[in-house]
């Protein structure tokens, strides 16, 4: 019904994935068209295409990939995933624009402003957090952010945030969840003599680390390597999935439903 919908107003589909979850019933696709070949503007798209999603009950989308979306980086003092976001961002690898930077620490500024990018130090109070949450909520509205990475920020979201942006805030955590989540992983991991460790890209839900997965990798390590070494390994296997979970977002190849992803990379 979708293909021809869009051939019959002389559509071209660049690209087209789809997916039948066999347990759910659920039907998953995404489509690439030409929007040049469409006498359609974006909205006028919408509109002529909701009395078919109505009839089938669909949940859907359309956005402009000319548009580019406003992403937000938060951090804290750790800096190879944002330092390897900003890379890819300043190569062009990363099709998005970053208002600014969010940190509660101030150690990683000169990094970022030499990106020509503003960096926002929010101090976090350990006895009382909420300035520092309303404060990080309000430059997140300010800046009309689409999407939130958490690259190693290292504190927990409030709730009211994580149901606003649900779906759009994303984190990496440091393990291969949902083994090892909380503290320390990769000693964890070093006490329970491991042969593999990893990464996780998900999205951030009001229940800690348990959000929809968008992507994991692993690394082989052995008896011989100590946590640090762990931990040197580790970061390299962060910064590939984080970067490869928000290319993904950044091109709408992730569905969510319930909380599970389908990710047609």
């Amino acid at each position: 019904m979708v293909s021809n919908f869009i051939s019959s107003h002389g559509g071209s589909i660049s690209d087209a994935n789809q997916h039948t979850d066999s347990s759910t019933g659920w039907f998953f696709m995404r489509v690439e068209i030409n929007a040049a070949t469409l006498p359609f503007s974006l909205e006028e798209l919408k509109a002529a295409f909701s009395p078919i999603a109505q009839s089938f009950n669909m949940d859907w989308n359309i956005s402009d990939s000319a548009v580019p979306k406003k992403v937000i980086l938060m951090a804290s003092r750790e800096s190879h995933c944002l330092a390897d976001l900003l890379y890819r961002y300043h190569e062009g690898e990363l099709d998005c624009e970053i208002p600014c930077v969010i940190s509660n620490h101030d150690d990683l500024r000169s990094m970022v402003e030499w990106h020509n990018i503003p960096y926002h130090h929010v101090p976090v109070n350990k006895e009382d957090k909420q300035p520092h949450f309303d404060e990080v909520a309000r430059l997140i509205r300010e800046n009309k952010a689409d999407t939130v990475v958490l690259a190693r920020y290292m504190q927990i979201l409030p709730s009211d945030v994580c149901q606003e942006y649900a779906h759009r805030i994303i984190n990496i955590h440091h393990s291969f969840l949902p083994s090892f989540a909380g503290a320390k992983p990769y000693h964890q991991a070093h006490e329970r003599g491991v042969k593999l460790i990893g990464a996780t890209c998900h999205y951030v839900t009001e229940e800690l680390d348990a959000g929809p997965i968008i992507d994991q990798d692993v690394i082989r390590v052995s008896h011989r390597d100590a946590p640090e070494e762990m931990v040197r390994l580790g970061r390299d296997v962060e910064k590939n999935v984080l970067s490869r979970g928000l290319r993904w977002h950044l091109e709408d190849k992730i569905l969510v439903q319930g909380n599970k992803t389908v990710v047609f990379n």
